[in-house]
């Protein structure tokens, strides 16, 4: 711009401010920054009827409110404990969106949360949900919520609140993120911490559906870009398509932990999520002692041996990243391991057994490591 114009706008701000305000034909909304708050209210109103099949006599008032309210049965609780877990799906999410299948990875987080207060006693009360995406689609949102309430019901937990987020320019078109909150409760007396494990219990393996949340970004990898493979790519090795064996769902674990539980079986429960059984099981042993877990001692499911072959991942990773085809791991006294062999079988829950407590290495500064055999 020539100099005399500069001194020209300088001198007379209003025209540059009249010129700005001419170019607006019509005022600028929220929906026009990418922010439906009518559509948004109206799938809300969806949720509301979705959520509402999960609630129970506990739940006070409904969903819409400033905070969730919940009332803790204290008759039924002489010292009752909270735990709480919070938990994400990863990059599982991507195969939903190319597969257009969302209301899996509800599931898929409920699930997930669930299995981690169950491995410490408790029974799940309540859990909250954040979704967040760029521009809210109701079909897709209905989905997700379908699943969450499903996996709720199923769980006996009621989803009593959340938060649904629009922000344009932040995600993807067609992409969101998902993150989960729950709270449970136990007696304190019947907290458990996996401090009664000692050397010679029992290492009992509980078989997972697939890769459950974790260990996506490598397997998508290996799938998608390595093997060239595409989401609905017939897989001989492991008798699926390549996305279908993907996105099937989390196991919840919860029914068969209480059962162990409540007969006074289990030493500690670890959940095999994201670090494999290598980070996992560590979590939950005394000082002093580890674990020696034999591999061999359970079928590893086709999946992972596919994803090994395609990468030739070292075992020790592979170990480490997936879950190689145990979801949970139930540490169970050696004197009380009839017992818990006969309560799975009636329960007809397969198991493995595939490992014991040891005496950590004296050169192993607090042990607490696992050692395969």
């Amino acid at each position: 711009m020539p100099k005399s114009a500069l001194t020209k706008a300088a001198s007379n701000p209003s025209s540059s401010a009249s010129t700005a305000s001419s170019a607006l034909a019509k005022p600028v909304t929220y929906a026009d920054a990418g922010v439906d708050i009518s559509s948004g209210d109206r799938t809300k109103d969806r949720i509301k009827y979705l959520a509402k099949r999960t609630f129970n006599r506990n739940v006070l008032g409904g969903i819409g409110g400033f905070g969730a309210l919940f009332q803790l049965d204290l008759k039924k609780w002489t010292e009752p404990i909270l735990v709480s877990s919070a938990d994400g799906v990863g990059t599982k999410l991507k195969l939903a969106f190319d597969l257009g299948i969302h209301n899996t990875v509800g599931q898929d987080l409920v699930n997930h949360c669930v299995n981690d207060i169950a491995v410490q006693g408790a029974v799940p009360l309540f859990f909250l949900d954040y979704l967040a995406s760029g521009t809210m689609d109701p079909a897709v949102t209905e989905q997700i919520i379908t699943g969450l309430a499903d996996a709720c019901k199923a769980n006996g937990c009621a989803l009593i609140g959340g938060e649904t987020a629009q922000m344009p320019g932040f995600y993807q078109d067609g992409e969101y993120d998902m993150a989960g909150f729950i709270v449970g409760v136990v007696e304190k007396s019947k907290v458990i911490t996996g401090e009664t494990i000692v050397p010679g219990d029992i290492l009992l393996g509980l078989p997972s559906t697939g890769l459950h949340t974790n260990g996506y970004s490598l397997a998508r990898k290996l799938f998608f870009e390595v093997a060239g493979y595409k989401p609905n790519s017939y897989i001989g090795a492991i008798g699926d398509k390549a996305g279908t064996a993907l996105m099937k769902v989390h196991r919840s674990y919860l029914s068969i932990m209480q059962k162990l539980a409540n007969a006074g079986l289990v030493a500690g429960m670890a959940h095999i999520t994201g670090g494999g059984i290598t980070e996992n099981l560590p979590r939950i042993l005394p000082k002093g002692t580890a674990a020696q877990v034999e591999l061999g001692s359970w079928p590893v499911l086709p999946i992972f041996e596919h994803l090994r072959d395609l990468g030739q991942v070292p075992q020790a990773e592979m170990l480490r990243t997936f879950n190689m085809g145990i979801g949970l791991i139930v540490v169970v006294p050696a004197e009380k391991f009839r017992k818990a062999q006969a309560l799975l079988n009636r329960a007809e829950e397969k198991f493995h057994v595939i490992g014991r407590i040891i005496k950590s290495d004296k050169n192993d500064k607090d042990g607490r490591k696992v050692h395969f055999a």
